[in-house]
């Protein structure tokens, strides 16, 4: 898959293996910094989009042990292994403890399309959307360095892909790192501190 998104036509999986973005039923990973707690749990659920079933992954991110957005996010892998982005749901929490917005949720389907999140074969240089719903939730990503050397609490990684990630409706751009057979070890601030294996 050589485009900027995923293509819809295609043949797509909830069985999701790529090497640098695993997502095996059960997995969490748990990342922290500066106060932020983030965890990742790949869910037994499948949500269907755009005629497309994905697999449910949930993003749980609390600042201070307050809770700041649970987001329900929906993936699938082409025959290539492309990691595509099908879109989301997203409660994001006031002061209060309620949910005071939705604010960047978006699906595939009509006007929007999916995203590419993980490409089968990552290179240097190469750049594409996650997401793509005009004015709604546009991320766009790059891979600026492959095979670095990262160390977070959880270990140390050899095999890393690491990506720019841009928003360009309010001009944001934040880090990631991704390592093989793991997935996402640092965003930004935060950086992996636990992993438990799903099956």
């Amino acid at each position: 898959m050589s485009g900027s998104v995923c293509d819809p036509s295609e043949t797509f999986t909830t069985d999701i293996d790529n090497p640098f973005m695993p997502l095996p039923v059960g997995r969490r990973i748990e990342l922290r910094g500066n106060g932020l707690l983030v965890r990742i749990s790949v869910l037994d659920a499948i949500e269907t989009v755009a005629g497309v079933d994905t697999r449910v992954v949930e993003e749980y991110e609390a600042a201070d042990g307050r809770v700041l957005e649970i987001s329900r996010n929906f993936f699938a892998q082409a025959q290539d292994g492309t990691v595509c982005y099908f879109g989301e749901e997203v409660d994001i929490y006031g002061e209060n403890g309620e949910v005071t917005s939705h604010a960047g949720a978006w699906r595939a389907g009509g006007g929007n399309a999916p995203g590419i999140f993980m490409p089968s074969s990552p290179q240097v240089g190469r750049a594409f959307q996650q997401e793509s719903a005009p004015g709604i939730a546009e991320d766009q990503s790059k891979v600026v360095a492959l095979g670095e050397r990262t160390e977070v609490p959880a270990g140390t990684f050899e095999d890393t892909v690491t990506m720019l990630d841009r928003n360009p409706l309010d001009g944001s751009e934040d880090t990631k790192v991704y390592a093989r057979d793991i997935g996402l070890i640092v965003d930004e601030s935060v950086r992996m501190t636990r992993l438990i294996s799903g099956a």
